[in-house]
């Protein structure tokens, strides 16, 4: 295999790769280039934001969800989900808690569920920006019309999370039922841009049927976007979906294309996580030393966590929120990093 630190360097530069170029570096890295990209990644994340990883305090309100995406495990078909649904006042409780213990970021997630309807949405939004007006707000609800966008955004909604999935179209429907289209996610991303939102996008790392070069054009797609966050985890396979039986993706593979995506995009924000700490014991440690910035702990009460199951063995779903925040504190001190009190927004 030729040499391939003059991509890295490329890279590190601020240089475009094409796909084929994105091929070779996903699939013919040696151990002692991804050890050199790896710490490139790491310095690069240091240059824009030393030792300090911001925090997301994640809210899961929701385990409804409209759609039957084949590897999530709150899809519509699985019966044998515990549906819940948690209050405003619970959602409110959350949040107190979590900005008792630092949090100055609050992500509200949750499957495509109409039962919480545009205004019950846009009552939700107001009241936490009104109780937390120093801090951001971010939302990761699925699809929804540039109106509907529009209305949470002049509530008060910050930022707006979600995951393009896949960036090749036919490999997107094969993780997805024909009604859901590969275009319309992306042109849900664009509109999210246009609003004003800080934008995240991402995808799975491993997923089922997947290729170098669907990686390769989902790093070219992101590229296009330029979003402010980007979120990638290994495909981890639930037991109740068509992929019971997958293997799952790789902490290798995923460090890999973090340390890819943070010499691309040096300041954009690079969570670690849960997915790459269920797969190894360290994965979230290695996230961070691969380039990742952020960490998002749950504020979601202990009562629901285990039922928000998007895959098996989920770690921290008996946590309390406060137990969970020292407990990474901890593990951030161990390599040298700490956690932020800050809203962590995206710097140009």
């Amino acid at each position: 295999m030729a040499e391939l630190r003059p991509l890295i360097d490329r890279l590190e530069s601020q240089q475009m790769l094409s796909k084929k170029e994105f091929v070779t570096l996903l699939t013919g890295i040696s151990a002692e280039d991804t050890k050199y990209l790896r710490e490139k990644a790491r310095r690069a994340a240091r240059k824009h934001f030393g030792n300090r990883i911001y925090t997301r305090g994640l809210i899961e309100f929701t385990n409804y969800c409209r759609n039957d995406c084949y590897y999530c495990g709150i899809r519509r078909s699985n019966t044998r989900a515990c549906r819940y649904r948690l209050s405003k006042e619970a959602i409110l409780d959350c949040c107190k808690a979590g900005y008792a213990l630092g949090f100055r970021t609050f992500v509200l997630q949750g499957g495509e569920d109409a039962k919480y309807s545009d205004d019950l949405m846009v009552d939700l939004i107001k009241e936490i920006k009104k109780s937390y007006p120093d801090c951001a707000l971010t939302l990761s609800i699925g699809e929804k019309s540039y109106e509907s966008y529009l209305k949470f955004y002049k509530a008060g909604a910050d930022r707006y999370l979600l995951r393009h999935e896949t960036a090749n179209k036919a490999h997107y429907s094969m993780l997805h039922p024909p009604e859901l289209k590969a275009e319309n996610r992306k042109r849900c991303l664009f509109e999210l841009k246009e609003i004003g939102y800080q934008v995240g996008a991402g995808f799975m790392v491993g997923a089922p049927y997947q290729t170098a070069e669907d990686i390769a054009e989902d790093l070219l797609f992101l590229k296009e976007l330029s979003p402010h966050m980007i979120g990638i985890g290994p495909f981890i396979p639930h037991h109740q979906t068509p992929f019971a039986d997958r293997a799952p993706g790789t902490m290798k593979q995923t460090l890999l294309v973090l340390g890819i995506l943070r010499l691309m995009f040096p300041k954009v924000l690079l969570p670690a996580t849960t997915a790459l700490g269920t797969i190894h014991p360290l994965g979230r440690e290695k996230g961070i030393l691969s380039g990742a910035n952020v960490l998002m702990p749950n504020l979601s009460p202990t009562t629901v966590r285990k039922k928000y199951e998007l895959y098996d063995n989920k770690i921290c779903t008996g946590d309390e929120a406060a137990e969970c925040r020292s407990c990474l504190a901890r593990r951030m001190q161990e390599i040298g990093y700490e956690l932020a009190v800050d809203r962590g927004d995206y710097k140009p």
